[in-house]
């Protein structure tokens, strides 16, 4: 059972992966074929289950990582072609950017930064309830 609080942060978040997703799905979702069982943007409640792109992101305690704990972001396109690494990396790198730029829209005054570990992006900072 998790907190209201982190319910609230999370549905937050939700919502601004929502925006982002909109964009991606405006920006490169027709170049490439949905996987056959996926259904077309907009064609269920919830962006997650339609459409080319699914954003969301899974939250780490960080145990080893130099950034502590967070929330890794996670961007799926749901199609059976092959993405290029580079058209893949110029979407996580898209996506990494407008979350910082919109964070401020969604969370107000709250400190919230996306950093590169590895191979992945991570929101880190003001995670508090």
């Amino acid at each position: 059972m998790r907190g209201r609080e982190v319910q609230e942060f999370e549905r937050t978040l939700k919502a601004l992966f929502d925006r982002i997703d909109d964009e991606l799905e405006d920006r490169w979702g027709d170049r490439y074929r949905l996987h056959p069982s996926r259904p077309r943007r907009g064609r269920s409640s919830n962006k997650e289950h339609d459409g080319l792109f699914n954003v969301g992101a899974s939250f780490t305690a960080g145990y080893g990582s130099e950034h502590g704990k967070g929330y890794v972001v996670d961007v799926r396109m749901v199609t059976l072609q092959n993405v290029p690494d580079e058209v893949q990396r110029e979407i996580d790198e898209y996506v990494a950017r407008r979350i910082g730029e919109l964070a401020p829209d969604f969370f107000g005054t709250r400190e919230l930064r996306v950093v590169r570990e590895k191979k992945v992006y991570k929101i880190i900072g003001d995670l508090s309830l």
